[in-house]
């Protein structure tokens, strides 16, 4: 374990008691330890007061912060002291830059000449990570200027965070600074056009292309911090790659993304919540699909991919085509086996569909029939069973007449009928805006997934979010993952790729790829025994990749129980080897680093 050197951290990002996106999980998850590591830790995030309601308790200002605070808000500049209401309870300071905005032509004009960073076609979507970094940069300016006896050390999270480090270095504040980018925003860019981008990585005309996207100010920003700051890092090798080429510097340490393995359930917790959560799942499926058509859930494999509607770096394009490859496959083999695979990628919609709703209600009515005569079914099934003879207990005998009376039959007989649906069941949960262009549902379409009674592998796009009361399947996302099978991730763009981590440290197998930090890793431990499995994309057609994807999936489609269980205590096992108790020495050296080559 490594000491730290600094005597004072501030930590800055967008996503400090602000949740976007998986950034807020790295911030938040190993908070708890960098507290522990440091005597003074010191989180900044952005005021955003529904945010802060929810997850910041404000507390009495340290005297050390007070002189601070002031001489801030005679800028515009109001500053929250309180703790984030996560592990470990860090110190955060959020920042309200509203009353800050009169500065931001001034600012723009100072970073243009101080960096060259052009941002004079700029909306708010830069300009208020603009004042807010900017204003974190004052914060510690001032801090140091009261501590000049302390190694002080800034790390700033992304672009978003970047003019803290800008300010610094402008004004030769004493202060080490750290710049993380997790992702860079040409990457993402050129990979979300169709482009090839690994393919053409190193013949990109870089500024050309930031125009032609239309984010030279934020690409400009991040590589100014990237250039700026004393230790540049990033989070995966895969990005070292991008950012070398984008900024002309190589990071000097990679800090990988771990877990907190304590707030994940131990296999043996996973186990009995599959079952339960799987079951919820189950109902769902029920009044989904049976209004039209039955299948035995027992023989039923649950797939899901899950994360931003991005079509082709999330690898949402050649999932839907292995799908359809895997519904060909399993028809041939007339396999036994039925895959419904749920697509919770979260889009704007509507509403829940109509018919939904209508198949939900009618099947709860079904159901509260029946648990209304349970009693008198299990009466009628206990004296049955004491009153016949030996013979009656053969299947072809047993004579359920006895059991069930008429008057149950007729009126079970009534609530099936209108329980059930003419034509096929739907393939999404919700009405969407411009539906007949949505391009997951057109693929669906296209592949020939549109959810036939004789199709093997069925599909769900459920584009809302997990929160637990959503009105269908009212589970959590974590506690919706752990109801499922496998995991599929087969990104394109993926600087790290949290979701098949998380998947795997809640006992489900998951697929990654080589183009994602995650996979990279993985691949790097040489453990070859699934789990989870990482899919070759780098420098490969679309056609291979599909195939050994598919291949993947007809294996685990192949499995019996205990080869699954077998899948699933591997994947428990590789998550822990991302244990932010091992990860965390990454950040304690790059801030080391940085403290040495300013402080010496």
């Amino acid at each position: 374990m490594l000491t730290a050197n600094a005597d004072t951290l501030f930590e800055v990002s967008w996503e400090v008691c602000n949740k976007v996106g998986g950034i807020y999980t790295v911030v938040s998850s190993k908070a708890d330890l960098m507290k522990k590591r440091y005597k003074n830790y010191f989180l900044i995030g952005p005021y955003i007061a529904k945010n802060a309601e929810d997850e910041f308790i404000a507390e009495q200002v340290p005297k050390e912060f007070l002189q601070i605070f002031d001489q801030l808000k005679k800028e515009g500049i109001q500053c929250y002291f309180g703790s984030w209401q996560i592990k470990g309870l860090p110190s955060v300071i959020l920042i309200d830059y509203s009353n800050f905005s009169y500065a931001k032509d001034d600012l723009k004009k100072k970073y243009w000449d101080d960096y060259k960073i052009d941002s004079l076609n700029s909306n708010d979507e830069f300009d208020e990570p603009l004042l807010f970094s900017t204003a974190a940069g004052k914060l510690v300016e001032l801090y140091q200027k009261n501590n000049t006896n302390k190694k002080i050390v800034l790390h700033a999270h992304e672009w978003l965070s970047a003019f803290s480090i800008l300010l610094l270095k402008s004004a030769k504040c004493k202060v080490a600074t750290i710049f993380t980018t997790h992702a860079t925003m040409l990457g993402r860019m050129i990979s979300a056009a169709n482009n090839p981008l690994y393919d053409i990585l190193q013949n990109i005309d870089i500024l050309k292309e930031a125009y032609n996207y239309g984010i030279q100010d934020k690409h400009l920003t991040e590589a100014a911090a990237a250039n700026a700051c004393d230790i540049f890092t990033t989070v995966s090798e895969i990005t070292a790659l991008e950012a070398e080429k984008f900024y002309g510097r190589k990071p000097e340490i990679l800090v990988l993304n771990g877990l907190d393995s304590e707030k994940f359930p131990s296999f043996e917790e996973t186990s009995v919540q599959h079952r339960i959560n799987r079951e919820k799942i189950r109902r769902f499926i029920a009044y989904y699909f049976f209004p039209y058509y039955y299948f035995d859930l027992e023989q039923t494999l649950l797939f899901f991919i899950v994360g931003r509607y991005e079509f082709k770096n999330k690898g949402i394009d050649l999932f839907i085509r292995s799908l359809a490859q895997l519904n060909e496959s399993l028809k041939k083999q007339d396999s036994k086996k039925t895959v419904i695979a749920f697509f919770w990628i979260p889009r704007d919609v509507l509403s829940a569909k109509q018919e939904l709703s209508q198949n939900k209600i009618n099947y709860l009515r079904l159901k509260d029939f029946v648990h209304k005569n349970d009693n008198i079914i299990i009466k009628n099934m206990l004296n049955h069973l004491l009153s016949c003879d030996i013979k009656c207990y053969e299947p072809e005998l047993f004579k359920t007449e006895n059991i069930f009376n008429n008057e149950f039959l007729v009126e079970a007989k009534r609530m099936r009928l209108h329980f059930m649906q003419k034509g096929n069941p739907l393939l999404t949960t919700h009405n969407l805006a411009g539906e007949q262009n949505d391009i997951i549902l057109r693929s669906f379409t296209e592949q020939g997934l549109d959810n036939k009674a004789d199709d093997k592998v069925k599909v769900i796009f459920y584009p809302v979010y997990l929160s637990g009361v959503d009105g269908l399947i009212d589970l959590p996302y974590y506690e919706t993952i752990t109801g499922c099978h496998l995991g599929l991730f087969p990104s394109y763009y993926e600087p790290w790729g949290y979701t098949p981590l998380e998947s795997a440290a809640l006992g489900v197998p998951s697929l990654t790829t080589d183009l994602g930090g995650f996979g990279r890793f993985i691949n790097k431990t040489k453990k070859t025994d699934g789990g989870i499995f990482v899919l070759k994309r780098m420098q490969r057609t679309d056609e291979e990749i599909i195939k050994d994807f598919t291949s993947v999936l007809e294996n685990y489609c192949s499995l019996d129980e205990k080869g699954r269980v077998a899948q699933k205590i591997i994947a428990k096992e590789l998550s822990n080897l991302a244990d932010w108790n091992i990860f965390i020495d990454y950040y304690i050296e790059a801030h080391n680093m940085a403290v040495k080559k300013v402080f010496g």
